[in-house]
């Protein structure tokens, strides 16, 4: 695996150099390192024919940009956001065509940028890469360069001095194509001025909404309205080639399948980790309160005390008393009804005042009057666990899982290890396997390129559990299922870990080509999404109509109490409410504007602009960096534009059906 400069100070979550500003920067040292060479063996002319048996997207100076190679940054990328969201990753919902055309956009200034730095003969002198080097964090002791951690770190990451500085080198290189860009970036002072007033603005809006959910009940989507939409507009919802596979799942639970953990191995546990289910000493407590407010006099906290002191003084001669004492005068509502009772306490769980106390009682012993900023507590021990190992019963179920675990851990290895050999070597079948393994055989239908085809567009036999459908989203399963071996031969995939401890090995069984989905799938579908449509157009005819009475003269009516908003604070304003109320001219305020929203219209009665109130100076401070830093962006991204120009970028139409499509 090829390791950039980038990834190696990601590893140590550190800042290591403040001109590498963009995470697209991370792929740039992979091509340099891997495109230059590749020019200088095989000449241009040899490249260009070299690269040309793959599809091409882009090119970029007379080179192409491969699909393999989008592929591969598209799939790392996907990789990364799964990571980075866990369960929450929706394959579906971040590989969009936007998406694509990011990728796609990111590799193709990735290209101009190394044939900028080609071009202009870039170069960085080795004290240079010294210091650079000197100043990561990560090679440091004591805040200086050591050459022993340096080699520790390396070797930890298998990367030899000579090759990871090579790659520091590149990044340098590369750096100085944008970087100069980005440090001179400055936003002229009157464009500061007028962004941050704009900020700090304020003003005094009241609204009108009308929604579509009040306008559904007066419409009705007839069988021959979701008939006629479907006859015109089916072929938008025409699904890809999908495929239909069978997998076996390997995880910690298929481990634990069959395994019964021995008596004679939870009592040997049990006795190695007697430390692991020690107890400390816990009394049994119950109290009275008598509440005193934070506020209250020394006339009520007196009064409170003698009350206290009352009790205490009558329990002390009976402590038998206490609970219905408690259940009498407790002020205390959590355990006033269970006649005081707190339950089994240790130490560090209740006041200071009252656990000093209470560990210092004799059991069945009533305290004297005990004063917390609560108030003043009466308590008695009514029973004591003194410290020591907890019974092998009482942590018998946590000892038993324990071993299981651990049991399940080697028999993974085990399985692991077993279904490696039974993939290869039995490559036409995976049902033997998963029954001599003892994996349950699951099946997925409408596995697409992208993910899993949603149920409501895609008849299924058997639905997918939601615990199985974050497994067959993952990059790393779709790609395999497409794979050739796998797509077109009808191979056993081999192992793919999924995520650490779970294991996948997956077998295309047919292929589902591209169709729109039957009217009886989708109809239902279609009928809400017309019903939606239709009530959020009468929503906004009668908005509409209802801004051009005002507009004729009429005082506005039926709106909410006015609220001062500022484009830091909204208050109850959705964006696209907020972002018109603050758009509006100063000169045509007061007015009555109305913005279509995604559930239907809204009028907005804007009656006052204020300045606001002026940010503090580190605010200040703080917006200006951040406004460099996107002015340097954009500039960044003005220099890119010119050089895609400059080496002659075409993107390809196989490109486009690619990003539109996934095609």
């Amino acid at each position: 695996m090829v390791h950039s400069a980038a990834t190696f100070y990601g590893f140590f979550y550190t800042n290591m150099f403040d001109f590498i500003r963009s995470h697209r920067r991370a792929m740039l040292v992979v091509l340099l390192v891997l495109v230059v060479p590749a020019f200088a063996f095989f000449g241009l002319e040899g490249y260009t024919g070299f690269m040309s048996r793959d599809r091409a997207l882009a090119e970029v100076n007379g080179v192409d940009i491969t699909q393999p190679e989008f592929d591969a940054v598209r799939r790392n990328q996907l990789e990364e956001i799964r990571l980075a969201m866990g369960s929450q990753f929706d394959i579906e919902a971040i590989d969009t065509p936007a998406f694509r055309q990011s990728v796609l956009d990111d590799i193709i200034n990735q290209r101009v940028i190394v044939e900028s730095a080609m071009r202009g003969r870039f170069s960085v002198s080795d004290e240079q890469l010294r210091e650079t080097i000197a100043r990561i964090p990560a090679v440091q002791e004591d805040g200086r360069f050591s050459a022993q951690r340096y080699r520790q770190v390396l070797a930890a990451q298998g990367m030899t001095p000579a090759d990871f500085e090579a790659r520091v080198r590149s990044d340098l290189i590369l750096s100085q194509v944008l970087g100069p860009v980005a440090n001179t970036a400055a936003a002229p002072q009157r464009v500061v001025d007028d962004l941050l007033e704009a900020l700090i603005e304020e003003r005094t809006v009241s609204i009108r909404r009308f929604n579509a959910v009040a306008f559904e009940n007066d419409i009705e989507v007839t069988d021959e309205d979701v008939a006629a939409w479907y006859a015109d507009n089916a072929e938008s919802l025409r699904l890809p080639d999908s495929v239909n596979i069978h997998y076996v799942v390997l995880d910690e639970e298929a481990a634990r399948q069959g395994l019964t953990v021995p008596e004679a191995e939870i009592l040997t546990f049990y006795r190695q980790n007697e430390a692991r289910y020690g107890q400390p000493e816990q009394r049994r407590v119950s109290h009275i309160l008598i509440e005193v407010a934070p506020n209250a006099d020394d006339q009520a906290r007196a009064q409170a005390q003698a009350r206290a002191q009352e009790i205490a003084q009558a329990l002390q001669d009976d402590p038998s008393g206490f609970a219905e004492a408690a259940r009498e005068f407790s002020e205390d509502p959590g355990s006033a009804n269970q006649g005081g009772d707190l339950g089994w306490i240790a130490r560090n769980t209740l006041v200071p005042e009252v656990e000093e106390a209470v560990f210092e009682l004799e059991p069945d012993t009533v305290s004297d009057v005990i004063e917390s900023a609560f108030g003043y507590h009466v308590a008695i021990v009514t029973d004591l666990r003194g410290e020591g190992v907890k019974p092998l019963e009482e942590v018998r179920d946590d000892v038993e899982n324990e071993v299981l675990r651990q049991m399940a851990s080697v028999r993974f290895a085990d399985m692991a290890t077993e279904l490696t050999n039974r993939v290869y070597d039995e490559r036409d079948a995976l049902a033997p396997i998963a029954v001599e393994l003892g994996l349950t055989m699951r099946q997925a239908q409408g596995i697409a390129r992208s993910g899993v085809l949603p149920g409501e567009f895609f008849a299924r036999e058997v639905q997918i559990e939601p615990s199985q459908r974050q497994i067959l989203n993952n990059p790393r399963v779709l790609q395999v299922a497409y794979s050739p071996e796998v797509f077109r031969d009808r191979y056993n995939s081999g192992l793919i870990e999924v995520s650490p401890g779970t294991i996948v090995v997956l077998r295309v069984e047919s292929v589902n080509p591209s169709a729109v989905p039957a009217l009886e799938l989708v109809q239902e579908i279609i009928r809400e999404d017309l019903l939606r449509q239709r009530a959020v157009s009468l929503a906004r005819q009668a908005g509409q109509a209802a801004l051009s009475v005002i507009d004729e003269g009429q005082s506005p009516i039926g709106f909410s109490a006015a609220e001062v908003v500022s484009r830091q604070d909204g208050r109850s304003l959705t964006d696209r409410e907020l972002d018109a109320a603050m758009k509006l001219v100063r000169d045509q305020v007061p007015s009555v504007i109305g913005v279509e929203t995604a559930t239907g219209f809204t009028l907005l009665n804007v009656t006052e602009v204020l300045p606001g109130e002026p940010l503090p100076a580190e605010a200040v401070d703080q917006f200006k960096q951040q406004l460099a830093q996107a002015w340097g962006v954009a500039q960044e991204e003005a220099v890119l534009e010119v050089l895609r120009r400059q080496f002659n970028t075409e993107v390809l139409p196989a490109a486009r059906a690619l990003i539109d499509n996934n095609d």
